[in-house]
């Protein structure tokens, strides 16, 4: 049974970092591409990065310059760090491991909140 767990999550007070990690096991392939999402209160869920299997991040607008995404892919693990958090970053962030057509796993989310 494939699992996806996201951790990392916590409240920091603005201008601080987190660095969320995306780890999914049950598998014995390696994870194609990791998505990041979020959902804010009220509002729906947004883009917010994505790695491919050799890296090339890419970054929502909102994020760019702020939140850095890698993987490991020995341990099928991504990571989101995330820089000079604002308190609109405040949201539950997603995981989503996919192949285009092949499978698409979410994780339960976790909870970053950002306080002034």
């Amino acid at each position: 049974q494939v699992h996806l767990v996201e951790s990392g999550g916590g409240s920091v007070q603005a201008g601080g970092s987190l660095k969320l990690s995306c780890e999914v096991s049950g598998i014995t392939f390696r994870i194609n591409n990791f998505g990041w999402y979020r959902e804010a209160p009220g509002k729906q869920r947004e883009f917010v990065a994505d790695i491919g299997p050799f890296g090339a991040p890419k970054y929502a607008e909102s994020v760019k310059g702020r939140f850095t995404a890698s993987r490991d892919n020995a341990n099928n693990t991504a990571y989101l760090q995330m820089d000079n958090l604002m308190i609109e970053d405040t949201a539950v962030y997603y995981c989503d491991a996919y192949d285009y057509g092949t499978y698409n796993y979410w994780g339960q989310g976790t909870q970053v909140t950002v306080s002034s």
